[in-house]
């Protein structure tokens, strides 16, 4: 069947795969959010070490992840990855350096003879879970914004910015309030998605003040995560976009997102649905007492990065224009590898439902058992 597909076909269909990888790191980034909570809720060693250690059982899934998604889009869209990566480098190291620390202090955090400290680390964590994924949701936003990049004869990269005299090389990007909006939003939203995490795997019996802490952080993040999404929301309903003709010539369109919305109608759904059950795993949270609400707003989470992911790609646009050259803006058509290495790729791809159910069976059997008080002071803590 494989076989049979057409080269559009494969194009869109990576660009599916690689978004819906995105839409799972946006999930896992809980990890990056409890990591922020850590010097709000926890009032004594004991506490933190009992918020870190339940962290630290997922860690790496966020990390893996994301070099994951890097290493889809590279093999997919190696356009892309080339021009991103080569020209606006500075915004991907600072990345990559906020998630290296964080393995750092996981590692060392309870390290004998830390001559650094254990707050120090947890400060690394903190500078992880704001920085990281700010930067993330700036680096998304330029989907829909653009970049200030040229594209040579010979797809060489040349970045067009400087601030007194110095290149950014993307760090740009985060000066555009509506970047800025959506990376300030997903780091509120990773500290809701946290909190929510922590009420689930963590036995508050011994605990009670840190639930009531967790479940007031779940409460207030979400509040204030809310101005920044509607301006998000409304910014890409108006917003001229990047599209292009049938002959691949880029023009400015206006209305371009919301015009994708109502050709493509399930992301639209996917959109609502999403932004719905993020709703819900709040206020079950909130009003029903419940210690679940981290399955719904994470699916919601996933099905709301999934269109915010793939709504700038479809229905001829450019998910990476340039507002220095527009013809030289990058598309799922002109960014791509080789029909044969989306082919190869695609059967390679079929394993992955059976790599994502062992995840699943791994996940169950490291929570059948909530984490206690009395594992943490055996010394079993990260």
């Amino acid at each position: 069947m494989i076989g049979s597909l057409d080269y559009s076909t494969l194009q869109q269909l990576w660009w599916m795969i690689c978004s819906i990888v995105g839409a799972l790191f946006l999930f896992l980034t809980f990890v990056q959010g409890g990591q922020t909570l850590i010097w709000q809720l926890a009032k004594t060693d004991h506490e933190t070490s009992l918020i870190v250690t339940s962290l630290g059982r997922k860690w790496e899934m966020p990390f893996t992840t994301l070099v994951l998604f890097g290493g889809a889009l590279f093999a997919a869209f190696p356009k892309f990855y080339a021009t991103s990566f080569g020209g606006a480098y500075w915004v991907w190291m600072l990345i990559l350096f906020s998630f290296i620390i964080q393995a750092v202090s996981y590692e060392y955090r309870k390290k004998p003879d830390n001559f650094l400290g254990a707050k120090t680390y947890e400060l690394f964590l903190l500078l992880n879970g704001v920085i990281g994924i700010l930067l993330i949701g700036a680096a998304v936003g330029t989907f829909y914004t653009g970049s200030n990049f040229v594209l040579s004869d010979y797809n060489s990269v040349t970045w067009h910015y400087t601030l007194f005299g110095i290149n950014l090389r993307g760090l740009e990007a985060a000066f555009s309030l509506f970047n800025l909006s959506l990376g300030i939003f997903l780091v509120l939203n990773a500290r809701v998605l946290g909190a929510l995490y922590l009420l689930n795997s963590i036995d508050f019996s011994k605990t009670s003040e840190l639930e009531s802490r967790t479940r007031s952080a779940v409460t207030k993040n979400f509040l204030i995560s809310l101005p920044f999404l509607l301006y998000v929301l409304i910014s890409v309903l108006v917003m001229d976009g990047f599209g292009f003709d049938s002959a691949g010539v880029f023009q400015i369109e206006s209305y371009k997102y919301l015009n994708n919305l109502l050709a493509i109608p399930l992301l639209l759904i996917l959109l609502l649905v999403g932004l719905l059950l993020v709703i819900f795993g709040v206020f079950i949270t909130v009003f029903k007492n419940s210690n679940k609400g981290i399955w719904p707003a994470g699916l919601g989470t996933v099905l709301v990065g999934l269109a915010v992911l793939c709504l700038p790609a479809f229905n001829n646009t450019a998910f990476y224009p340039s507002k220095f050259d527009l013809q030289s803006s990058l598309s799922i058509y002109n960014a791509s590898s080789s029909y044969f290495t989306l082919k190869t790729m695609s059967y390679v791809a079929l394993g992955i439902p059976f790599v994502l159910a062992y995840v699943v069976y791994v996940w169950k059997l490291m929570d059948a058992k909530k984490l206690t008080s009395d594992e943490i002071k055996n010394e079993e803590a990260y």
